[in-house]
């Protein structure tokens, strides 16, 4: 295993970062699915202030300390006495060496006893893709590590359905604004249900994301998507892991409500899809809803 590289022997700046925890429901339970890691302040300032001070010369090391930050916060939080995964955003470009660039990741996720196999790594399609053979070879890599791996922001950016012909991840992450006002819009109830049919096919897990309304919510659960994350279904929490709520109408809301009541250990099912790696873990992407990153 190569030991190191010269960017991961670069440490650059040291970021003052905390994390805020936003649950992706999978809404057959009421439960969360994972929580995904988004970057704050240590005092709660927004994501924009954080990332105005992330250059070249320094991405690597605010993508290694995200890491740590999200592993370490997300236990402090109390993600252990739940089945829940964690999703941490990376940086595609950031990663020089796989097996070398994950080794801090693993460390820290060891030395406070989570379980590596509930990890998730997301990047984001607006990510630029300097390389998208080196993106195809970190997502083969980490899924041999039994990390589950994911594309954010699918349907946006600088690539799309190209991309799940070079690499196939565990999920994709449904762009919100392809899903803004879809119970109002024919034609994006037609393409969601399109990539729906392409990820059914190619073995690959769907999470519609920015759910905002009951309409929205509806509409994507009649189409046959699981799992979502949004204002609707629960905000972020700074330094806390908050708990879901479906629309009162779902049939499973009242149960998720009694397990919350009754200080019952949250935890998520999760089917097999495929030859995935989902029984299985941007930083391109770290918080929701526009300059909330």
């Amino acid at each position: 295993m190569q030991a190191g590289c010269q960017g991961c022997r670069s440490e650059g700046a040291a970021f003052d970062l905390a994390m805020a925890f936003q649950p992706i429901v999978d809404c057959e339970t009421g439960r969360p699915f994972a929580f995904e890691a988004l970057v704050r302040g240590s005092n709660g300032e927004c994501a924009a202030e954080v990332l105005s001070k992330v250059t070249a010369e320094n991405r690597y090391a605010f993508d290694q300390q995200c890491r740590v930050a999200a592993i370490k916060g997300a236990v402090e939080a109390g993600i252990l006495a739940t089945d829940a995964k964690l999703s941490i955003n990376f940086l595609p470009n950031a990663v020089y060496s796989p097996a070398a660039c994950i080794q801090l990741t693993l460390k820290t996720a060891r030395e406070v006893g989570f379980p590596t196999d509930r990890l998730i790594f997301e990047f984001t399609e607006n990510e630029q893709m300097i390389d998208t053979d080196h993106v195809r070879d970190i997502v083969g890599s980490y899924r041999k590590m039994g990390f589950t791996t994911a594309i954010d922001d699918f349907g946006a950016g600088h690539a799309g359905l190209g991309l799940l012909a070079k690499f196939q991840p565990d999920l994709i992450k449904l762009d919100m604004d392809l899903l803004r006002r879809v119970d109002q819009s024919e034609p994006r109830r037609i393409i969601v249900s399109g990539v729906m049919a392409i990820a059914r096919a190619l073995g690959i897990a769907v999470i519609a994301e920015g759910i905002e309304t009951t309409g929205e919510y509806k509409v994507l659960r009649k189409i046959g998507i699981r799992y979502m994350q949004g204002y609707l279904l629960g905000r972020p929490g700074f330094t806390t892991l908050p708990v879901p709520l479906l629309p009162p109408s779902d049939f499973s809301a009242q149960g998720a409500l009694q397990d919350r009541d009754a200080g019952v250990a949250m935890h998520c099912i999760l089917q097999p899809f495929g030859s995935s790696s989902l029984s299985q873990m941007p930083a391109s992407r770290y918080c929701h809803h526009g300059a909330d990153r």
